[in-house]
């Protein structure tokens, strides 16, 4: 299901969503009742989160019998990822997020940081590269 992008600004603004998102991607699979447990709301609560990113395609689930396990659709983060990324990027060219003015003018300490950034982020590429490849 693809969203407009106000759409999608509306499905990350809730912060237990975020929260709920952040805790699957850390732990795997998880139920209604475990989610709401761990994030402290209320199951219905829980629920409701849960229903609003499946129809979002954020969350996905699968029933084992009794139990509904909620996980992380990867491709479908990646992709909002992508879009929010897009919308919010201000045409710079070349450097990964900075205009090339913005990266002359801007302090040791903000190079420093954004440096780190990258860093952390060409981290997380290469570990989840090496994680498909060991699939």
């Amino acid at each position: 299901m693809e969203l407009e992008p106000f759409e999608m600004f509306r499905v990350l603004a809730v912060e237990t969503r975020v929260k709920i998102l952040e805790l699957l991607k850390a732990q795997g699979p998880l139920g209604a009742k475990e989610i709401a447990k761990q994030t402290g709301i209320t199951a219905a609560a829980a629920s409701q989160h849960l229903k609003i990113l499946k129809q979002s395609g954020l969350v996905r689930s699968e029933r084992k019998g009794y139990w509904i396990p909620y996980a992380v659709n990867e491709e479908a983060l990646m992709e909002y990822r992508r879009r929010l990324t897009e919308i919010c990027t201000c045409g710079c060219q070349g450097t990964g997020g900075w205009k090339e003015q913005e990266v002359q003018a801007a302090s040791l300490e903000s190079l420093e940081k954004y440096a780190a950034d990258l860093q952390n982020e060409l981290r997380t590429v290469r570990d989840r590269i090496k994680e498909m490849k060991s699939k």
